[in-house]
């Protein structure tokens, strides 16, 4: 029974309602859950209520309860069904699937909802129903609609499915739900029926994220608009509800009054909709909501100002509670009926302001119409209703001409209205009618954002920033213009760059210490406290409340400001636009720019002083991100990144999902307010903020988790989406630095990201290739530094069903397009090879191309949006993940990688010349890891082809003596064949494993791609110099075997002389007898006679030889008239170099002196490499060959080309220079022919076996055995020296292999390494001349150092001696086992036991040892003359005496200290190898001479990890001669000039330095502190180097003063990187 209590409004429910409860609980904030909650049980006792009496209140329940069980959705419920669970991107997200169980119902259409596909409640029927059921029962009449049962179970009435689902959603999905319900034009639910422990539910919090904008006419002359929340709008209320009687449809009434004038549109569900006629089983109570909104256009709007309309579903005797609450709530009541029942009749007389709130739409039929006419008539006689209030809807009248009506009655009740409601002044109405209010769980968190709200009180929102949120103002954009100017250096007054830089860095430090002693103001420390709570539910809602706070507080200020801001760009005012860009920014006051203090606060926070709520941060927002909060990533305002705060939040990401951190980072770009954030929005059902207006600048991150159905497939553990402001249209890009801004933007945002997307809304060519042009030059400096994003263009407001011939034709304009912005931005970046888009990127015209509807189908605010824009978005979607799973080798980034490589592009970002200005830690990394596998390639190529060369030698040197010279060139030709097809098949084998290094996964080659043609030139480069190298060394041999031919034929005819004299001593002593001493007499008499008339070889002109190679060097170079003057090489070089004015080129006279100082410099460090290389060919046993001038004039050559490449010297310098080394090497060389003539003196080798003869003469006259005499001199005659030639031949490989896989092995292992290495030995040293033959002799020093390591390494623990015993060992075993094998006929058979099987042993030997030793044949004829033993017992001596000579030589090995000479006489010297492998390309910085670090030989461009002050290369200034201080690094970005001899004295700017040094990239240093090594240097010794440079000290900066050792050292291992 219904009671009204006087004129009070209050009505008091005593009747059994549907929404009569005591308990006001509301549907909870977040997630709940109830442990008591049993669905069985409610189940059964849902059943049990059919057999007995029935409890509304329980029936109620059990049929949601049962209705939650058919669709799977019991375990979700209440409110257990989270948003972010909804942004995983699994199968379920991006596939398409036809809904085959009711299971699957509630999933297909949240996933279209959250697409904002319009077609979400109408798709969820179709799959499920057998195609016999489908056809409609059109036999019913308009009664059976309430009364007849036809549903079957496997149907869903979508209002049941939405109010399950908001049943099970938790607050946020609710307020999403409602938010894209909004979008797609949907009825909303005002009051949810009742749930689990609660009443009806007012929906205010589900309601609170809507904001709408539209035009009443009244401001439709000024193009003005209101922009509000819709709970917070004063609108009028219409309310439609229905008796038990009712057979006209309010809803489909609803839509035709809301549809007038646009296509209609189905905003409330009813029964001519898929599955509208489907029986309701929960939705009956539900109270609906929609707005009508005016566009301001007068023709187009049914009404002329914002109207809600609510539509309670089943009748009001059902839902007295609701119908109570919206008739007090209401501007007018509607009522649909075709009779009223008793009951009806109480409920509507008890009412209050019947006359003006009441209308009765009655819907007249046939049949009973009179009788049910008669109570409708008694009901408007009772409440006294005018006949206005009462419209009839006759049989004949149609439905649409009957809205009409309606529409109009709607309108009259408008002009009435005096103070409309809005949804939050309808709470206190609500709570006195006992229903629950969703938002009642919030107060604290509201109060806590009202608290800082309401901290803001009367003043500006720009003055409230500055007081209270002070870090991100004016200090933060200022250390941001002092960052960029740092790396330009555009304007250093009357300092130095060094001093400005110091200057710069000074006023930085300054400012951080203002912003570290800066406290938080009281609304920040609410803010963090409130975040800081380990209820997320209460965070959320605190956050959501600021949000809303913000808004609503700002939202009047910030539309006015973009009124006028439209008004100038019209105007094209640029001035008062700048101010008013500026001025929307300041104005702009929301929860991003507390978070970014919040950011700044730990940012600047000190180590030691940061208190536990600070250091808590990152991993509060990290928590943050996870739940789908984004991230600032870019702070637009201030141009800047909060490296360290970025950073470390993500590093908290990384821990908290155990290290499994692969990232795929997507990135929209366009103009502003082109979609960009609604096409993100849409694709993933994120929340980005969508705004008519520029309010926050900068770049916002926001992580989605993958789906373990999805992690292998897209190789990653997240998707990042990156968010950007929009490039400016313009009106904008006449500001100042606009371009600059943009293209800093899109250079940043693209280089993270491995896809991109640019939109493109709008037919306009201009601001179409503004946006255009920008990407394109990111793209190109992507390409550059090894990134290669893929990119799609999405073509907004273009129906994809356009015919294909336009579509090719417009792809085709824009491929022309890109191509023209892509020469454009070739052209600025000096990139002259890029002509095309398809240089830059992989393009396709079909697969890179979408066409996307426009976003609303209709004209907004009343339009929906159109299916085909959310359809077009999911398949674009579809297909972009699509390509991430077909690409297998994509290599995804960790969070640690993307937080590096995001640091050095901002970095690079910063400085003008983005793409040498590109450092990047990863890079560095995966270069240098490349270096070292390429290194360590190179070694077991080189070592493949030594150790065959030694092999050949041997055999070349073993070639039988008797033979032709032609015989030997033969065997010498065929060994060239043979190296030269294995040089080819390591060249094969070494390319292979480069490409498989690219391949690989983990090694991140995708970063260094641009280097793999460098390494592929390296690797043909290694194997031509492999080749030339050995095919000369098989030269040489030749040559040394043709000498010791000579030789060896000499002493064969002297031996000969004295064999025949021996023998005939023999014949005439055998007559007598003699005593030994009678003998020895004799034998020293005929040695005497025989060896008297001994000559060897005639010495040659070595001089001469020299000097005719340096003649056929300048050959055919028009200078041979000034060569005939000399004749003589002996006086030559016999002093210091001096360079003269002559050497100087004509055009370079006004540089004279300074060019003599650095051809003097230059003429110094070949002389000094060419003497080292003189010598070491020298300390070699062997004599003079013209090759090794060859070698030495080529060596000249190759220095002259590497050190000078850019002064042109003329021809008497190289000619002066070649003589003087010439000189100094013919004099080195007459010493080794000398030596050599000496050591290979026939009479001095027959000296050495006059002692052996005698023994010979002795035993044969003697008659004695001489077995054990004889194997004991074969032994040390023949094979000890080839054993000692062995271990000789291999040591050298042997001790590069040692150093290599030893402690030292890092060192070697790239140039990067070993740079690093040196230098730091050299500052613990403080040794000034190490420093400066460093600096000015680098090559002679690199090879000092190595001489002096591998010293050290081999005599710690006898390295060396170990070494040769290893050698010793192997040869001494082959020897053993081809004394075996020698011992066995060809039969099989072991050779007979005489004298004469002695002679086929040693040849047996020979030919088993022939790649391994040469044995003498001389030493051999010698040692075995006469020999009368059998071959079995010569076999036992000469086993003993290797035994022996194992023995002897481990002995000598072990007694050996000096390793000097050893490592002097090696063939493949150690050092040699070392340096080959770490020196590279000896190319040094044409400013500093800081050297190269490339890997391989054959790289296009040098670079160097750390420059130095120029006054260290000896560079001074022309006017004071002082040495200039700054660097090279520092100068290259900023704006000065210089002039050198290859400016042909003219001044050039730095910044174009690769002009004139195409081939260097100098970027700048990695740190601030990363120079502090060489700054250190020179303050050490400013005064030392320019004493020696004759120059003036540099006038260093003060503070680089201060720099101490420990400061060098780090500057140093960050310069290298080294942790």
């Amino acid at each position: 029974m219904l009671e009204v209590g006087g004129s009070s409004p209050e009505l008091s429910l005593r009747c059994s309602s549907s929404c009569q409860h005591t308990d006001r609980q509301s549907t909870g904030m977040g997630t709940r859950t109830d442990p008591g909650l049993d669905f069985d049980a409610q189940r059964n006792k849902g059943k049990a209520l059919t057999m007995s009496t029935r409890d509304p209140e329980s029936e109620e329940h059990a049929a949601l309860l049962n209705f939650l069980v058919k669709l799977g959705l019991e375990e979700l419920y209440p409110n257990k069904l989270s948003l972010r669970s909804l942004f995983e991107i699994n199968k379920n997200s991006i596939e398409e699937k036809a809904v085959l169980s009711l299971e699957e119902i509630p999933w297909s259409f949240l996933r279209k909802l959250f697409e904002i596909n319009a077609e979400c409640r109408s798709s969820i029927q179709s799959s499920i129903r057998p195609e016999e059921n489908i056809e409609e029962d059109n036999d019913l009449s308009d009664e059976d609609l309430y009364t007849a049962d036809y549903s079957r179970d496997d149907e869903v009435n979508p209002l049941d499915l939405i109010v399950a689902l908001f049943h099970c959603a938790d607050s946020f999905l609710q307020q999403e739900m409602a938010l894209k319900m909004s979008m797609c034009q949907f009825s909303l639910p005002l009051l949810l029926p009742r749930g689990h422990k609660s009443q009806c539910t007012l929906m205010l919090w589900a309601l609170r994220d809507i904001v709408k904008e539209w035009c009443p006419h009244e401001m439709s002359e000024s193009r003005g608009f209101v922009e509000d929340n819709i709970v917070q709008a004063n609108i009028p209320f219409f309310s439609f509800v229905r008796l038990k009687n009712s057979s006209l449809s309010k809803s489909q009434i609803l839509n035709h009054v809301l549809s007038s004038g646009q296509q209609n549109c189905n905003i409330f569900i009813h029964r001519d909709v898929e599955g509208g006629a489907v029986k309701r089983e929960i939705a009956n109570g539900l109270v609906e909501v929609c707005w009508y909104l005016p566009s301001g256009g007068e023709q187009l709007d049914i009404f002329s100002e914002p109207t809600a309309f609510a539509n309670l579903r089943g009748d009001i005797c059902e839902s007295l509670t609701q119908f109570n609450f919206l008739f007090q709530v209401s501007t007018a009541t509607f009522v649909f009926l075709d009779s009223v029942e008793e009951s009806e009749h109480r409920i509507l007389s008890s009412l209050q302001d019947v006359k003006s709130k009441l209308f009765l739409v009655v819907n007249q039929k046939g049949g009973n119409a009179r009788e049910e006419m008669m109570s409708v008539k008694r009901l408007v006689d009772e409440l006294g209703l005018p006949k206005n209030r009462v419209k009839v809807k006759d049989q004949r009248l149609k439905v649409a001409e009957f809205s009409k009506k309606l529409c109009e009655v709607i309108k009259a009740s408008l002009s009435d209205v005096k103070d409309p409601m809005s949804i939050v002044d309808m709470v206190g109405i609500a709570v006195e009618l006992g229903l629950s209010v969703d938002e009642s769980k919030t107060d604290a968190q509201r109060k806590a954002a009202e608290e800082i709200i309401d901290d803001i009180g009367v003043r500006s929102i720009p003055d409230y920033k500055k007081l209270n949120l002070t870090l991100q103002g004016a200090n933060w954009k200022r250390l941001s213009k002092l960052e960029k100017e740092e790396c330009r250096l555009k304007k250093s007054g009357d300092s130095g760059l060094e001093d400005k830089k110091c200057q710069l860095q000074e006023e930085k430090r300054q400012i951080r210490k203002k912003q570290q002693n800066s406290d938080a103001s009281k609304g920040m420390k609410t803010f963090i406290k409130c975040l800081s709570t380990s209820d997320k539910v209460k965070r959320d809602v605190f956050l959501k409340w600021m949000k809303l706070k913000f808004n609503t507080h700002s939202r009047v200020e910030l539309s006015v400001l973009r009124h006028k801001f439209k008004e100038q760009c019209e105007k094209k005012e640029v001035k008062l636009i700048a101010e008013l860009d500026q001025a929307l920014l300041d104005s702009s006051l929301g929860t991003e720019h507390y978070m970014r203090e919040m950011g700044l606060i730990y940012e600047f926070s000190t180590s030691s002083s940061t208190a536990d709520e600070i250091s808590n941060l990152p991993g509060l927002v990290a928590e943050m991100l996870l739940d789908g909060y984004p991230l600032e990533l870019l702070d637009g305002d201030a141009s800047n990144v909060p490296e360290r705060w970025v950073t470390d939040v993500l590093m908290e990401l990384h821990k908290k999902v155990g290290q499994r951190s692969r990232l795929f980072v997507l990135t929209v770009l366009g103009v502003q307010s082109s979609g960009k954030s609604a096409l993100l929005n849409t694709m993933f059902g994120v929340q980005f903020p969508v705004s008519s207006g520029r309010c926050t600048r900068g770049a916002f991150m926001l992580f989605l988790k993958v789906g373990e159905d999805l992690k292998s497939e897209l190789n990653c553990d997240f998707i990042v989406l990156i968010d950007t402001e929009g490039l400016k249209s313009p009106e904008l890009a006449q500001l100042e630095d606009s371009y600059e801004h943009d293209n800093q933007l899109a250079t940043f945002v693209i280089g993270l990201s491995d896809a991109t997307i640019i939109n493109i809304a709008t037919e306009n060519s201009t601001e179409m290739k503004d946006v255009l042009q920008i990407a394109v030059h990111a793209f190109l400096r992507m390409k550059e530094i090894g990134k290669k994003p893929v990119c799609h263009f999405v073509h907004q407001n273009v129906s994809s069903v356009s015919a294909h011939d336009k579509n090719m034709a417009d792809r085709k304009h824009l491929l022309d397009q890109l191509n023209e912005m892509t020469q454009i931005a070739a052209e600025i970046e000096n990139k002259p090879s890029i002509k095309e888009f398809t240089d830059v990127l992989d393009y396709d015209m079909d697969k890179n191309n979408w066409n996307i509807p426009g976003l609303w189908h209709g004209t907004p605010p009343m339009a929906p949006v159109n299916t085909g824009y959310s359809e077009a978005v999911a398949h674009f979607k579809k297909n972009l993940l699509q390509t991430v799973k077909k690409d297998p080798g994509n290599e995804v980034s960790q969070i640690p990688e993307f937080l590096e490589w995001m640091k050095s592009l901002w970095k690079a970002v910063k400085y003008e010349n983005f793409i040498f200005s590109f450092r990047n830690t990863l890079v560095a990394h995966t270069y240098d890891n490349l270096c070292k596998e390429f290194n360590q390639w190179e070694w077991e190529f080189r070592k493949e082809i030594l150790t065959w060369q030694t092999q050949a030698e041997v055999e070349i040197l073993n070639a039988d003596n008797e033979s032709e010279v032609e015989t030997w060139n033969r065997l010498v030709g065929g060994k060239k064949s043979e190296v030269s097809n294995k040089i080819t098949d390591q060249q094969t084998k070494m390319t292979g494993k480069l490409y498989d290094y690219y391949k690989m996964k983990g090694k991140r080659a995708h970063l260094i791609e641009k280097y793999k043609e460098d390494f592929l030139n390296s690797v043909k480069g290694l194997a031509d110099e492999i080749k030339r190298y050995v095919l000369a060394k098989l030269d040489c041999i030749l040559e040394l075997k043709l000498s010791l031919k000579k030789v060896q034929d000499i002493q064969r005819e002297y031996r000969g002389v004295i064999e025949q004299k021996v023998m005939k001593l023999l014949s005439d002593c055998d007559a007598s007898t003699l005593t030994k001493e009678e003998l020895t007499q004799e034998f020293e008499k005929m040695w005497a006679e025989a060896t008297g008339n001994v000559s060897g070889l005639r010495e040659r002109d070595i001089a001469a030889c020299v000097l005719r190679q340096l003649r056929k060097d300048f050959c055919n170079r028009n200078v041979n008239e000034a060569l005939k003057k000399v004749t003589d090489l002996k006086e030559m070089g016999a002093g210091p170099f001096k360079t003269k004015h002559k050497h100087v080129g004509t055009f370079l006279q006004k540089f004279k002196d300074t060019c003599i100082r650095d051809l003097q410099s230059v003429a110094d460090r070949i002389i000094d490499s060419c003497t080292r290389f003189v010598r070491d060919k020298v300390k070699t046993d062997g004599d003079y060959q013209d090759s090794f001038t060859k070698d030495l004039l080529e060596k000249i050559d190759e220095s002259l080309k590497q050190g000078y490449t850019h002064h042109k010297t003329n021809i008497k310098f190289e000619i002066d220079l070649k003589l003087h080394i010439c000189g100094i090497a013919s004099r080195e060389f007459v010493k080794m022919h000398k030596r050599f003539l000496s050591d290979n003196n026939p009479h001095t080798q027959l000296e050495k076996y006059k002692t052996q003869y005698l023994s010979d003469f002795l035993d044969l006259y003697q008659k004695q055995d001489d077995c054990q005499r004889k194997a004991n001199n074969f032994v040390q005659s023949c094979i000890k020296p080839a054993v000692k030639q062995f271990i000789c031949g291999s040591l050298g490989v042997n001790i590069v292999d040692d150093i290599l896989t030893g402690s030292h092995s890092a060192e070697y292992s790239s140039r990067t390494i070993f740079q690093y290495n040196i230098q730091k030995e050299l500052l613990l040293q403080e040794d000034f001349k190490s420093f400066l033959r460093y600096i000015t002799n680098y090559e002679s020093y690199v090879k000092y150092w190595i001489f002096e390591q591998i010293l050290q390494k081999m005599s710690e623990d006898k390295t060396l001696c170990k070494l040769k015993n290893n050698n010793l060992q192997f040869i001494d075993k082959k020897i053993s086992e081809a004394i075996d094998q020698a011992a066995i006929g060809e039969d099989g058979a072991p050779l007979p036991d005489n004298k004469e099987s002695i002679t086929t042993l040693i040849s047996n030997m020979r030919k088993h040892l022939v790649k391994d030793i040469s044995l003498s044949v001389e030493a051999e004829e010698t040692t075995l003359f006469l020999i009368q033993s059998s071959c079995h017992s010569f076999i036992k001596c000469l086993k003993i005496s290797m035994k022996e000579l194992k023995g002897q030589l481990e002995e000598e090995f072990s007694n050996s200290d000096d390793i000097t000479e050893t490592l002097n006489k090696l063939p493949i010297k150690p050092q040699d190898e070392l340096f080959k492998r770490v020196f590279g390309c000896g190319r040094q910085c044409p400013f500093c001479k800081a050297p190269c670090e490339a890997g391989g030989k054959e790289h296009k461009q040098h670079h160097a990890a750390i420059h130095r002050p120029q006054g260290l290369g000896n560079l001074r200034y022309d006017s004071s001669k002082k040495l200039v201080d700054s660097l090279c690094t520092t100068e290259v970005h900023s704006d000065r000039s210089f002039k050198k001899p290859d400016t042909k004295g003219e001044w050039h700017p730095y910044k174009d330095y690769n002009k004139y040094y195409p081939d260097w990239i100098i970027p700048p240093d990695r740190t601030i502190e990363a120079s502090d090594y060489w700054k250190y240097v020179l303050v050490q010794y400013n005064d030392r180097f320019a004493e020696e440079y004759k120059a003036e000290p540099a006038d260093v900066p003060e503070a680089w003063r201060g720099l101490t050792k420990e400061q060098a050292l780090k500057g140093l291992r960050d310069a290298f990187n080294m942790k």
